[in-house]
């Protein structure tokens, strides 16, 4: 057995350095050393400083999700190899994705409707895009097919065409298709609708630009 001698807090103070017989033996997050219930004078086995240890890798990669998932939603997939990228082992990544499904943080069919939502608000683009990006994600085809079922492209290419079209300031037809029709293009709209879309822009430019 040996006896924890101090306990002080890191330099960020997220993290807290464990002496053992008043030496200098491992670190810890501060919430593991608080959950513990660790403190001075308290002796302690080799079993469990293995056990804190697991304790304090395991919340590491937690806490790693935790800031992952504060920027934007992520499906499991994605999660999953940005935390295998940062190091932390298979069995962690696991424990700590079952630890955030049960919590409601981790949700495909969530993610995949956000992820659609999102893009068709600000960014409209087609059904076939809107399923490869989720497919990318590495999103379950089924939720891929629910999700992207919703994506009408007819509506969805006229909003695009309509807001590419106002910094457009080509007067003639052909250069108005030609640079309308790539950024449709590029949005993932196949020519049976790209072709209506931009006829239906053009005249509907002409008739503003009469009134």
């Amino acid at each position: 057995m040996k006896k924890v001698t101090a306990i002080r807090s890191g330099k960020r103070g997220k993290r807290v350095n464990i002496f053992l017989n008043e030496k200098f033996a491992f670190s810890l997050e501060a919430e593991v050393a608080l959950k513990e219930g660790l403190k001075a004078e308290k002796a302690i086995s080799e079993d469990e400083i293995e056990a804190l240890k697991k304790a304090d890798l395991f919340q590491r990669c937690l806490n790693a999700a935790f800031r992952l998932l504060s920027y934007r939603p992520r499906s499991q997939a994605e999660l999953r190899q940005r935390l295998q990228q940062r190091g932390f082992d298979g069995d962690n990544v696991a424990a700590v994705l079952a630890r955030l499904k049960e919590r409601g943080l981790v949700d495909d069919l969530a993610f995949a409707q956000f992820w659609k939502d999102n893009r068709q608000s600000f960014r409209p683009r087609s059904q076939w895009l809107t399923r490869l990006e989720l497919r990318q994600k590495g999103v379950p085809e089924e939720i891929i097919d629910r999700v992207a079922a919703q994506v009408d492209d007819e509506d969805c290419a006229y909003r695009a065409a309509v807001s590419k079209a106002r910094r457009l300031s080509t007067a003639d037809y052909e250069g108005f298709s030609r640079r309308l029709g790539e950024h449709l293009k590029r949005r993932g709209f196949g020519y049976g609708v790209i072709k209506p879309t931009v006829e239906r822009v053009w005249q509907e430019r002409g008739v503003e630009c009469n009134k």
